[in-house]
């Protein structure tokens, strides 16, 4: 997923580095508007894992291998805002040790930054609206969400190529095997994004920006309790038992 310079034109490169710039600095600005200080410590952590995670490949097919996008990932944990700042940070540094092109940091963040953690949240949303309000249902709309983001940026790479690709490749052969094999990548993307998904969730609830609206309700919950003994058939306590009485008096009007 990450391009290499030279495989897409400048004039292209260029325009999705607007387009990036724009979109991480829109970002920037809603994260924010968010207040999300709580966040941001989270943040810093879901980026180095993302770091860590990118860099260790499993095999796919064909003897092609592939590896951790983490957009996702980090839009259910830190908001899509954050997440988007957070990946972008990631790939440019790993544009630093060669791992992604210079000229093309503006294709690859917009491919796995604000494909992956925008639009990945966006789709973890809409699966949220279907299923049950729930802590699994968070858990398994991740898994949705990322699952689908990865063919999805596939399909923004196809397009990109199209554009201005520089590789003489036919575009129904690049198209076909880049959704093809990203079909599969996107099966360990979500187990992976599921499974650390449900153990913060499991942890730390307060924590994961995606089940926010479960912790409202949680915070929310009036309890009634019930007075100790009722409905055991205890006869109920007179009014007045317990009260200090006023002293008798005698008809002389002593006290007794």
């Amino acid at each position: 997923m990450h391009i290499p310079d030279g495989f897409i034109d400048a004039p292209t490169s260029a325009a999705f580095g607007l387009v990036a710039v724009a979109g991480v600095g829109y970002a920037v600005k809603r994260a924010g508007a968010e207040n999300t200080d709580q966040l941001t410590p989270l943040a810093g952590l879901v980026a180095a894992f993302v770091f860590a995670g990118q860099m260790l490949n499993f095999p796919v097919a064909l003897g092609t291998s592939g590896h951790l996008l983490g957009g996702t990932l980090a839009a259910v944990l830190v908001g899509p805002w954050l997440g988007a700042i957070g990946i972008a940070v990631v790939l440019g540094v790993q544009a630093l040790f060669a791992d992604g092109g210079l000229s093309a940091l503006g294709l690859n963040i917009t491919n796995m930054a604000l494909v992956g953690a925008v639009g990945g949240y966006g789709l973890f949303a809409l699966a949220r609206r279907v299923l049950p309000r729930r802590g699994p249902s968070v858990v398994a709309a991740s898994a949705v969400a990322a699952f689908a983001t990865v063919p999805l940026a596939a399909g923004v790479f196809v397009l990109q190529f199209a554009i201005g690709g520089t590789v003489d490749l036919p575009l129904g052969g690049v198209a076909g095997a880049m959704l093809g094999v990203h079909c599969l990548i996107g099966i360990g993307e979500a187990a992976i994004t599921a499974a650390t998904v449900s153990l913060v969730l499991g942890t730390r609830p307060d924590l994961v920006y995606g089940a926010r609206d479960l912790q409202r309700a949680q915070d929310l919950t009036v309890r009634r309790f019930e007075p100790a003994g009722a409905g055991a058939g205890l006869v109920p306590a007179v009014a007045g038992a317990g009260r200090p009485q006023p002293a008798a008096r005698r008809e002389d009007g002593s006290a007794s």
